[in-house]
């Protein structure tokens, strides 16, 4: 089961204007279990604010 948020992820965005590759979806995002360690998905499931420009292991994409 790929992460709930993957369609509507700012990360999609960035990949399709090219700032980021897809490594991001195929290695978190779409996988089975490993969107869990999303700090992305952590954050958001605690209501924690998080920039756009996060991405799921927590490093900012400048």
């Amino acid at each position: 089961m790929p992460c709930k948020w993957l369609e509507v992820c700012p990360l999609r965005a960035y990949e399709k204007k090219g700032l980021i590759s897809d490594k991001w979806k195929k290695e978190y995002c779409q996988t089975k279990s490993n969107w869990k360690n999303c700090k992305r998905y952590k954050m958001s499931e605690k209501c924690e604010h998080h920039p756009d420009n996060m991405m799921p292991d927590g490093t900012i994409k400048k």
